[in-house]
Order: C-alpha cells, then structure tokens, then sequence
C-alpha cells in the first residue's frame, strides 16, 4: 500500500476527533442484511444506532424566526491582499500563533505569527492560503475558527482572552460573520438541549413532565434546523453553508412497525443512504473542512456493516458519485483502500475489499494520480488475491508432500477442510500449530481435516517440523518454488488459516484456530446441518 499512501504524505499528519455512534455488521460474509444468525444483533445495533439522533417530527421549521440573529444583505470584501489582523483582549503572554489547515485528514501548519504584548498578530502572505477552514491556536492551547476564501482573506477578527467564541467581532468577511453568528448561535443551542437530554434521562417515560421536556428539546432541535436552513436560503453561495449544510446528519424517518414501535432496520438504511445528500461534491475545498473526512469515517465504519460485500457495495455507491470530481475521486479511493488493508482492519476478509477497489479504481484510465508502474503493481497484487476470497470455490493445490508424492487438496474427503499456511521459523506458527493439532484430534471424527502448506522453508526444515509438531494427521505438501500456491491462497503473514466447506467454497480466512469451530458451525447451520 505503499504507493497509495503517497498520497497523503503531502502534509503533517496530525490525528482529527471525531463523533461516531452508528451501525455494525457482524456477518462475516454475504450481503447487507447479513446471516440470519446476526438479526439479534444486528438490531441492538440498530436500537445504538438510532440512539441520539434527530427523528422526524411535525414541528413546523416556519414557527421559527432565524432572521432575529442573522441580517440579510451581508455581502463579500473581496481583495486581492492577503492579510488577517487578529486581536485578542487580554492575551498578554505574547508567543506565537498557529494558521492550522487541513486537508483531508490531514493537518498542517500553514503559517505563523508573532503576538505583541497587547495581543495582536497579523497572518500575511503573498499567496492565497488553501481554501477551507482553519484554526488559529493561541499559546496557551486555546484557539478559534477562521473560514478562508480566494479574494476575501483581507479582514480582522477581535475577540477577548476566555470568551473567544462569545465576543469575536468580525470585519469586512462575510464567510466569518456568518461563522461566528452560527458558532454563538450553537453554544447557547446546545447547551439547552444537553440540558433538557439530561433531565428527561432522569424522568420516568411517558409521564407529562416527560413529555413537555421532549417537546422543548425537539423544538430547540427544529429552531437549529431552521437557523441552517436560513443560511441556505439566503446565503446559498457562501462557503460556510456549504459546509454547514453539508456537515447535517439526514434526519431519521419516523418509520414504525406493526407494533408501533420504530423499524430500526428501516430507519437505519434511509439513514445511511441519505447520508451524503447534503454535500455539495461539485465545491472540492469542503475537503479542506472537517466535514468530509468526518462523513466518510462515520460512514465506512460505523453506518456500512462491516463485511466485505457491504463495504464493496456502499464504497461503490459513493465513488461512483464523484469519479468527474476528481479532488474527492482521488480522496475516497484512496482512504476507502488503506482504511480496509488487512494490517488496518479487522473484518475477515479485507482482500476483498482490495481486489474491489484496485480493479474498478485503480486503473490507467482513473488512477490519475498514478505512474504506470505503480498502477501495474497494484494490479498484480489485486490478481493474487482475487481467487482466495470468501464466497469463492477454493482452487485445488497439488505439491509433494514429504515422500515425495503429490498431494492434492481436492483428493481429500473431508467435509470441512482447514487450509493451513505456515513457516517453520515463524514464531506466530510456533504458538498456532500445536492449536490446530489437539483441534484436529477433536475433529477429524466430525469431517474435519488439514492441508498444511509449509512456505518459505527447505526440505530438511519442514520434514523437522511436522516431526517436531506430531502433524502427521496433516496432509502436508511443500512446493521450494512456490509455483503450486501463487496466486491461489494469498498469504500476507504467516500463519494463515482458511477454511473451506463440502462444497469447497471458501467460507472463512485470516483465522485463529480458536475460531474455525465457529466458522464451521455457521456454515452447518445455513446449510441445515446442525
């Protein structure tokens, strides 16, 4: 993955925050509605979900008046000087201050300044900064916002040491007056709807003073709706709004059961397929807002059950979306890619999230970013992974074992086939290997068996440590050229485990041993055999 991480190697790293609550998959293959052994589950996660999120209701957002905190008719300074004059009341400590950018997720430091004893600095420079918003960090670990835009980085900002959102005054940028009328707006918003959450948690469900608590705390929650959607009503083309508008989470559909109760599962699937309605994938600088990075994270690894097929499924809806925006083309591809890579995840079978990303992304025609060589290697590797992913027919191996014979995987008669990949000198496989010999003992009687396959080693070493290991219930092969393997088990470290059931369809990988009975089981029971 070397070549794709590239990419982001263009700025300081520096680690975003964010909030996630949502979705978890627990099938271990298959499609989005997962094994029918997960629906327990599944729905518990939906029940966290659900929990905390705005849900649909018949508060009327014209009840509300947004234009009492927000004036209309505000209009843009634009300039061609770049220069931000910053003063802060009552910050005498001097030092230096921080212009912190960000793309992606990604930080970096975009300029420095030095503040005088009456707290006053000026950032300047000859070129416009990147576009998106920035933070300005003070010394002592405090700091504020700033929305930067081509033509309009000539303004001041005035504030006070302690209260800096509260007393910020702005002059000649419109994207910053609208920041900070929102940011003051939130603060007070939300401090009385954290409020009111808290003393509805300590009343009994159902009673009136529960009731009229919720009811306040849902018309606070439709008053900030309606403050966001005055911003893009009025103010459609500015880059706050966009990035306000575009930060909203969809809000849950009031969808209820024949019981009346809320259909979690229904409620969660609109949610996770409305949830990128709201950006604007056309203005490429909200990647250099927190909101993109926040919305894909949430979305690939919260809202997206997490098993290789849902992943390929929704990463595809969304990439599919801006392959002609390439800024955010470049971005999804790449992060979706590393973000899955099987020494960055844990779900069974990251390869194939891989193998999906490398063929339909990575290529000549839309890789841009990449050289030749770079797309042909990610290619290759995606080749050798593709016949070993769960849901595919196992492919047949045949190598010597150690009288010199050929053993072949598909002679073998056993229901449930464990393909076991080690290396005698591996130090995971010295713990493993006696594992899965006391589990074949227990089940070889159950039509289980193993196919080990010794890489990386010499004759002398391997016969050594199948004697040393008591792994003659094994069929054991070993192939110095490795022709008998490649491109049929992909094996990343050692050691690998792959199961494959009666069918000889690979049913699970990247296991512990601890872990096939499991896998066997599951695999028993969709076929009806438990």
């Amino acid at each position: 993955m070397i070549a794709i991480k590239d990419y982001f190697k263009n700025v300081r790293h520096m680690n975003l925050l964010f909030f996630l609550l949502m979705f978890a998959g627990i099938a271990a293959c298959g499609g989005e509605e997962g094994a029918s052994e997960a629906s327990a589950a599944a729905s518990s996660a939906d029940a966290s979900a659900m929990a905390g999120m705005e849900v649909a209701n018949s508060i009327d957002l014209s009840d509300f008046d947004p234009g009492k905190d927000i004036p209309l008719g505000l209009q843009p300074n634009f300039s061609d000087r770049v220069r931000i004059e910053v003063e802060v009341d009552g910050f005498n400590a001097g030092g230096r201050a921080n212009l912190i950018g960000q793309v992606g997720e990604n930080r970096y430091l975009a300029d420095t300044a030095v503040i005088d004893p009456q707290g006053r600095f000026v950032f300047t420079n000859d070129q416009p900064y990147r576009e998106g918003l920035f933070t300005i960090g003070l010394p002592n670990n405090t700091g504020f916002q700033v929305m930067l835009v081509e033509n309009q980085m000539d303004f001041s900002m005035k504030t006070r040491n302690g209260r800096l959102i509260e007393e910020m005054e702005i002059t000649n940028s419109l994207e910053n007056e609208l920041l900070y009328i929102n940011l003051k707006f939130e603060r007070k918003n939300r401090s009385s709807v954290d409020s009111l959450n808290r003393l509805i948690n300590r009343l009994e469900e159902g009673t009136e003073e529960h009731e009229e608590n919720t009811e306040a705390r849902d018309r606070l929650i439709a008053e900030r709706r309606a403050h966001i959607e005055f911003f893009n009503t009025h103010y459609p083309d500015a880059l706050f709004t966009k990035f306000k508008v575009g930060g909203q989470n969809p809000v849950v559909r009031d969808i209820r059961q024949e019981d009346g109760s809320p259909d979690l599962r229904r409620q969660a699937y609109y949610f996770r397929n409305e949830f990128w309605d709201n950006v604007d994938f056309s203005d490429p600088r909200l990647i250099n807002t927190p909101i993109i990075m926040n919305k894909l994270k949430r979305y690939m690894d919260e809202l997206v059950p997490q098993n290789a097929d849902s992943i390929n499924k929704y990463a595809s809806l969304l990439i599919d979306q801006v392959l002609d925006q390439p800024e955010y083309f470049q971005l999804f591809a790449n992060w979706i890619t590393i973000n899955f890579d099987a020494k960055e995840t844990t779900i069974m079978d990251p390869e194939a999230v891989y193998v999906h990303m490398i063929q339909n992304y990575f290529t000549a025609e839309r890789a841009f970013w990449a050289d030749e060589a770079t797309i042909q290697g990610l290619q290759m590797r995606a080749r050798e992974k593709e016949n070993s992913l769960v849901g595919l027919k196992g492919p047949d191996v045949r190598a010597p074992g150690p009288d010199g014979s050929l053993n072949s995987l598909y002679e073998m008669d056993q229901d449930y086939i464990v393909v076991y990949m080690y290396n005698p000198t591996c130090s995971n496989c010295m713990i493993e290997t006696p594992k899965l010999v006391d589990w074949l003992r227990e089940w070889s009687s159950k039509g289980a068996g193993v196919f080990a396959i010794a890489i990386d080693t010499d004759n002398e070493e391997w016969v050594d440590y199948i004697n040393k290991n008591n792994m003659h219930d094994f069929v054991n092969v070993f192939d110095p050229t490795n022709r008998a393997i490649y491109a049929k088990y992909y094996v990343n470290v050692t050691p690998e485990i792959y199961v494959l059931n009666p069918d000889r369809t690979i049913i699970g990988k990247n296991l512990k041993t601890f872990q096939i009975e499991t896998i066997i089981n599951r695999d028993k029971e969709r076929r009806g055999a438990l």
